[in-house]
């Protein structure tokens, strides 16, 4: 059975899992509006709707805050999902970071950990982006994630949102993403 709540360690960051009280951390880093820039949901940094966002990532018990080993700060937040995936696949995704912790090591380090986590239950991880999202693409891009021809469009009240579907493999796997550190258990 997949822990889709672990704790998990690297490096720079510890990944834990999301629990009620994290809402004021959490939201203190959400509430910066140019980490919404690219992604469908720009309002996401209004409380009313990081609320939803964060009530359904509970609901989903898949979420995991991010918190810098060096001085426990919250950073950010993604999440493991089967809501959208099949058979044999976990979906990673609903990730954020404080902007001060942009520009790759810490992402990397986050989809690493994940990813060798997941991987020893699932042969395939997918990471749904929406179509717009460029910074995002890109960050998958980096780590190995590959498009594939799935295609989705929600609709979030009267907005369709489109999102296209990378995936990482685990045979494609191997130790982790270019430049990322070896995940640990």
């Amino acid at each position: 059975m997949f822990d889709f709540q672990p704790t998990l360690t690297g490096a720079l960051l510890e990944l834990r899992p999301l629990v009620p009280d994290d809402w004021d951390a959490l939201y203190a880093v959400a509430s910066d509006p140019l980490i919404w820039a690219m992604h469908p949901m720009r309002e996401r940094h209004q409380a009313p709707v990081f609320r939803a966002f964060f009530d359904d990532a509970l609901g989903d018990r898949g979420g995991l805050v991010a918190r810098d080993r060096a001085d426990g700060r919250v950073i950010g937040f993604s999440r493991y999902s089967e809501r959208f995936a099949g058979p044999g696949e976990v979906e990673i995704g609903w990730t954020f970071l404080a902007r001060d912790r942009w520009g790759g090591r810490w992402n990397r380090e986050m989809k690493a950990l994940m990813l060798g986590h997941a991987f020893a239950t699932y042969r395939t991880v997918l990471f749904r982006i929406g179509e717009e999202n460029l910074r995002s693409r890109r960050a998958v891009e980096k780590i190995g994630g590959v498009l594939t021809d799935r295609v989705q469009t929600t609709t979030v009240g009267d907005r369709a949102i489109r999102h296209v579907t990378y995936a990482i493999g685990r045979d494609g796997f191997g130790a982790g993403p270019p430049g990322a550190p070896a995940p640990q258990p």
